[in-house]
């Protein structure tokens, strides 16, 4: 919701980058710390309950998000933003939750297809400034909340655990520890970093990016280069013989 218009709230703001990286990379950082917290609950707690939880508890950060953005506030924003990365979490009961429901030989394959979902970080990033201009700040976030309503009314009807799921009530301190010593949990936290790390810096980063360099080419087509197209002079007459002896002046 921030990423999508951080270009829209730098303007309005007069934000600099480090107050307008500040600003995206808020929530992201929540978020992707926050499902070290969320993972865990999901398996003593299931992902049905999670999903619920979840997603009821990010639509009052969506509504502040945009009260603060319509007020022009960066402090508020900064705040609302850091409770918005809660919706970020979301990955870490979804993976769960899908294992649960499938065989060792079929989960990379669940896995896969509940990752593919995640294309809807792109949609918002796409959407979001279109609703804005055609909707206003305040209800383009109402609209995300209601969405996030009936979602979570689709879990509470539709949702339920897997019949193998059993809640894990071990401690998870020791678990976290056991998994700090392994090679490959650094390995691949270094991949995953890289990985999704290049797609939320491109996908927040690239529209401010692209916003400066295209008015920077404006700015440079408005200081008056010569215009190559403008008509050559016309060249001078001269004189012709006429058959009559007499002299007219033509064009050549």
């Amino acid at each position: 919701m921030i990423g999508p218009l951080s270009t829209t709230y730098a303007g309005d703001m007069s934000l600099s980058s480090s107050e307008a990286s500040m600003l995206v990379a808020t929530p992201i950082l929540v978020g992707s710390l926050g499902r070290i917290a969320v993972g865990p609950l999901t398996d003593r707690y299931g992902g049905r309950f999670m999903f619920i939880l979840v997603t009821v508890a990010s639509i009052v950060p969506v509504l502040a998000v945009g009260f603060a953005g319509e007020a022009g506030s960066y402090p508020l924003l900064l705040v609302f933003g850091f409770f918005l990365g809660i919706a970020g979490t979301i990955f870490a009961v979804g993976i769960p939750f899908a294992n649960s429901w499938y065989d060792a030989s079929r989960r990379g394959f669940a896995t896969g297809v509940f990752g593919a979902g995640m294309v809807g970080t792109a949609l918002s990033a796409f959407f979001t400034p279109r609703f804005v201009g055609w909707f206003g700040t305040i209800a383009t976030h109402v609209i995300i909340a209601i969405a996030l309503a009936l979602t979570a009314v689709l879990c509470v009807v539709a949702m339920k655990n897997s019949p193998t799921f059993t809640p894990n009530t071990d401690k998870v301190t020791p678990k976290l520890i056991a998994a700090c010593k392994l090679r490959v949990t650094w390995e691949m936290s270094f991949l995953y970093a890289i990985v999704f790390g290049g797609f939320v810096a491109f996908s927040n980063y690239l529209p401010r990016t692209s916003r400066r360099s295209t008015t920077s080419r404006q700015s440079t087509r408005g200081r008056g280069r010569p215009d190559s197209r403008s008509p050559r002079s016309s060249p001078a007459p001269s004189a012709v013989h006429s058959p009559t002896g007499s002299h007219r002046n033509t064009l050549c």
